[in-house]
């Protein structure tokens, strides 16, 4: 009898005249589009200002995709660089290939960047973007579906993955396997909702929730590694992305520890932000007009009621003139009943 299963798309690419829509690309963009906004919301409750996140990201993501791509390209160099095959296919990333760890490791220099060039520290605004990247893994992860890859094992679960396609030198794959992309999206999705609310409840600063993230995000990424069967290095009987996941949670659980007990509870929100009340200032009207509260064009009243504020808020419009006519008339009638 025939199990219940995922079906895989029968492509990845769409075509818009001669201009291809690739959904592999298109899931990256959607992560870093959802991980800009939800970090920049996070940013401004923290204090800082609303732009600040996305300056950041011009720095961070091309620096994170180059790095995911160089990770796997020199992990899997063979892909690339064996006998018969083509080193130009390094460059095909729409065909997938992004390893996170190369990913977050060169992202963090290019935010690190960016975070110098506005004055503000990285490990708060690593704290901020922490549960944003971590849904944006779990819709890239969607792009791995679109190119049936980075399966797992095969399996009679009801929720195997149907898995049809043909590799480049022909050989045909068909099968029912793991999914281990939508386990690892539905991960990333509890890991960013545990990061969230870790925040709220301890009060995370100084780069622990980004840490938190971390440490979670490498506790399912081993078991779901486990899970893969794509070809990959073996040290002492674990695929390497296995060893790079302990000692990266190793080094996130230390640095979680350490860092709490130096610097407890957060930032000071006027310290995180330099460039956040230079924002306040140029959202005010330009022209120096008075809002509607009476006041100055920042909303505060200048300290003067209508009448103190100019001595003349009760004349009308063309008062002196009425008043010099009607003197001028008064001394022609007079001097009309005196003659000289």
């Amino acid at each position: 009898m025939d199990i219940a299963y995922i079906p895989s798309p029968s492509q990845g690419v769409l075509h818009l005249g001669q201009v291809p829509l690739r959904a592999y690309a298109f899931c990256i963009i959607l992560g870093v589009v959802v991980a800009v906004w939800l970090g920049s919301k996070r940013w401004v409750a923290r204090g800082g200002g609303k732009h600040t996140v996305g300056d950041i990201a011009v720095w961070a993501v091309p620096f994170g995709l180059v790095g995911g791509r160089l990770y796997h390209v020199i992990t899997d160099h063979q892909l690339y660089f064996d006998e018969g095959k083509n080193p130009w296919n390094a460059f095909k990333i729409w065909e997938g290939g992004l390893g996170i760890w190369g990913a977050i490791a060169l992202g963090a220099v290019g935010a690190w960047i960016g975070a110098r060039r506005r004055g503000v520290p990285l490990p708060a605004y690593a704290d901020a973007i922490a549960p944003g990247i971590a849904l944006a893994q779990a819709l890239g992860r969607w792009g791995n579906w679109f190119n049936q890859e980075l399966y797992g094992r095969e399996t009679t679960l009801p929720w195997g993955l149907e898995i049809t396609k043909t590799l480049p030198g022909g050989e045909k794959i068909t099968g029912i396997y793991h999914p281990t992309f939508l386990y690892e999206s539905l991960w990333c999705v509890g890991v960013a909702a545990l990061v969230i609310w870790a925040d709220k409840r301890f009060t995370l600063g100084h780069g622990r929730a980004f840490a938190l993230y971390v440490a979670a995000y490498t506790v399912g990424r081993f078991w779901i590694e486990w899970l893969r069967i794509d070809d990959a290095h073996h040290i002492l009987g674990l695929r390497l992305n296995d060893w790079v996941a302990i000692l990266v949670f190793l080094g996130a659980v230390a640095y979680f520890v350490i860092v709490g007990k130096k610097h407890p509870g957060r930032e000071d929100p006027a310290s995180i932000d330099p460039m956040a009340d230079a924002e306040e200032r140029a959202a005010a009207p330009a022209d120096g007009t008075a809002d509607e509260s009476g006041g100055q064009p920042d909303g505060k009243s200048d300290g003067k009621t209508g009448d103190e504020s100019d001595g003349k808020s009760d004349e009308k419009p063309g008062g002196k003139a009425q008043d010099a006519l009607a003197e001028k008339l008064d001394k022609l009638e007079k001097g009309a009943r005196n003659p000289a």
